[in-house]
């Protein structure tokens, strides 16, 4: 049973996704968090840096926001051709010049928040993306025919001038995506209104994007999600004014435990205090370490008290794979992001190195957010990329 579990405590909310009892993603997020990531705003045009590229961008916050000028010019897609950045920034906007932009990365305690002109906007099945005429389809949907099916769907159905990310969940559906399209297409035209209106000069938010729990509930709802348990009235009523306005979850089951009680199933308070841990053991007797610093996450395994039966080569595929399953779910439950590296055990063979791969790959299909393997570096380490499922600030 995959389970949603909203505990609402003073100034702050935990949110647990459990699935058969044990939790697989868990997010903490407070009432003074100031999460502005897919947020649009109007911005106006400030410093030029010559040297970088660059700009601040003012978008009403208390500090000024940075553009590249990769994400000022046309959006392109770059497996078919390379975006030419040979223009100067100052070519192209100038100060006090008014920018229609949205938060790529959120700002922390050393800088300000990272933007661009390129507009992501989600939906279901489909993430529009304006002003590109680029269609692209989810690495996770592997069959051929389904891409391309996908494709021509949404080719014929979105307007001219739009593009699209076609979303995992789009898979085998059809009337959906078209309802998906026009409902976001419309979301983006009111935002468009919105910002023709001279209501004042400076710069102001256009569109504020779903917190953690709406996304959960649009991403999980065909995957399998039966219930809904909170704490507090505040959530309750918040989740089912959303039930209420989609038939999709017509199902799903909204239930209020008391605030005492509600982490105490299947003792999810353990679960929760263990998350933080650097060392993780694994069934074998190996074990595994999550260091995270301001460039990387280096995640290390280690045999430990595991010495094997049979062959060296066999100890250490055997801890290397059980790694690979317990990385994969410690990336989604901790919701580590940016570029990991894992140091696995050396292995001799070249099979063993193809296979553990693969296992990477395959676990991480689970996984809700963008992954992308580079594969083994010329150092023998695993590096890949995530993307969060939610804006931290570190």
């Amino acid at each position: 049973m995959l389970e949603l579990i909203i505990k609402r405590e003073k100034e702050e909310r935990k949110i647990a996704l459990v699935e058969n009892e044990k939790i697989i993603e868990y997010y903490e997020e407070k009432e003074d968090d100031n999460r502005n990531e897919g947020n649009i705003y109007i911005g106006v045009v400030k410093d030029i840096v010559k040297g970088m590229q660059a700009s601040f961008i003012d978008i009403g916050k208390d500090k000024n926001s940075l553009i590249h000028l990769k994400d000022i010019l046309e959006k392109k897609d770059e497996k078919k051709e390379r975006v030419n950045e040979d223009k100067k920034i100052e070519q192209i906007i100038k100060p006090n010049e008014k920018l229609l932009v949205q938060i790529k990365k959120d700002s922390n305690e050393r800088k300000g928040a990272r933007v661009s002109t390129h507009i992501n906007l989600p939906g279901k099945y489909i993430v529009l993306m304006p002003n590109t005429d680029i269609i692209t389809v989810s690495q996770k949907i592997e069959n051929q025919e389904e891409q391309e099916r996908l494709k021509k769907l949404v080719k014929e159905n979105i307007s001219e001038n739009n593009g699209a990310v076609i979303r995992t969940s789009a898979e085998g559906k059809e009337k959906e995506i078209i309802e998906d399209i026009k409902r976001v297409e419309k979301k983006w035209e009111k935002i468009l209104e919105e910002s023709k209106k001279e209501k004042q000069q400076g710069p102001r938010l256009l569109y504020k994007s779903e917190n953690i729990v709406e996304k959960m509930l649009i991403d999980l709802i065909d995957k399998g999600l039966e219930r809904v348990i909170v704490n507090d009235s505040i959530d309750y009523n918040e989740i089912n004014k959303i039930k209420n306005e989609n038939n999709e979850y017509k199902k799903l089951q909204i239930l209020v435990k008391g605030e005492e009680s509600i982490f105490e199933m299947y003792n999810l308070q353990k679960q929760i205090d263990k998350i933080n841990n650097r060392k993780i053991w694994l069934n074998c007797g190996g074990f595994i370490t999550i260091d995270k610093t301001e460039a990387l996450t280096a995640i290390d395994v280690n045999t430990g008290k595991y010495v094997g039966t049979k062959t060296m080569e066999d100890t250490v595929f055997k801890v290397n794979k059980e790694a690979t399953i317990e990385i994969a779910k410690q990336l989604r439950l901790r919701d580590i992001g940016g570029i990991i590296i894992i140091d696995y055990i050396d292995m001799a063979r070249e099979e063993d190195k193809i296979a553990i791969e693969e296992l990477l790959k395959e676990e991480l299909k689970k996984d809700r957010s963008k992954t992308q393997i580079e594969g083994f570096t010329k150092l023998d380490l695993m590096e890949m990329t995530r993307k969060h499922i939610c804006s931290h600030k570190d």
